[in-house]
């Protein structure tokens, strides 16, 4: 299927007016329908898995900006570590570290996001609250991750209250914490079917994938 361009130039004027980030979710995605956004100006693309991510990077011009967005597993760190740009998904400490602990065997400085829990679905991941705060102390301790703010996921719902609900909260969080952590610069947060909400909560990244590219190929 071929990318909507319209779609695509609604959205990015409009989150340009908004000073937020597109991330163009690419998921299952041939590299042809990347290319055909790359060539309108896209840079930012992100993936769910590790290696559809490391295939498309090899096969793709080297300024695309890599988003790893999905549940990474630990020892799967090593083969995104030499080139993504940010990853969303930090759910836990040991997560933190190992990224930080590959960040120095490829001599470079890794940006992430902590992803707090917000959705009511128990399936979703992420720190809560107190957890968020004690990881934060821990990561002074590592010199090679750059936390660059938080991430969240709302609720699978038609109930737009709850998603607001949940918005507004991480948005509270992010300048709560962001007074403590100055270098706190980047709220992810909204997709395809909440981003207009997530945008009114404050966030500046979020991750769009169907409006863009059409229904997911699972196969």
């Amino acid at each position: 299927m071929s990318i909507n361009l319209e779609a695509y130039t609604k959205i990015v004027v409009e989150l340009k007016e908004k000073k937020a980030t597109l991330v163009a979710v690419s998921k299952t995605k041939p590299v042809s329908d990347i290319r055909q956004l790359y060539d309108q100006g896209q840079r930012d693309f992100g993936e769910n898995y590790v290696q559809e991510l490391v295939e498309k990077q090899s096969a793709l011009p080297a300024d695309i900006r890599w988003h790893f967005i999905g549940h990474l597993q630990s020892n799967k760190v090593k083969f995104i570590a030499p080139f993504v740009h940010l990853i969303h998904g930090i759910d836990s400490l040991k997560l933190l570290k190992e990224v930080d602990k590959q960040a120095v065997k490829n001599n470079r400085m890794i940006s992430v996001l902590l992803q707090v829990h917000i959705a009511t679905e128990e399936t979703k991941f992420g720190f809560n609250e107190k957890e968020l705060t004690a990881a934060l102390q821990e990561a002074g301790q590592l010199k090679n991750v750059t936390i660059k703010g938080l991430m969240g996921m709302a609720s699978f719902t038609d109930n737009v209250f709850q998603v607001e609900k949940e918005f507004g909260y991480l948005f509270g969080l992010y300048k709560k914490l962001q007074a403590s952590h100055p270098i706190f610069t980047t709220l992810s947060m909204g997709m395809s079917g909440d981003y207009k909400t997530a945008i009114t909560y404050g966030s500046n990244m979020v991750r769009i994938g169907s409006l863009l590219f059409g229904a997911r190929n699972y196969g």
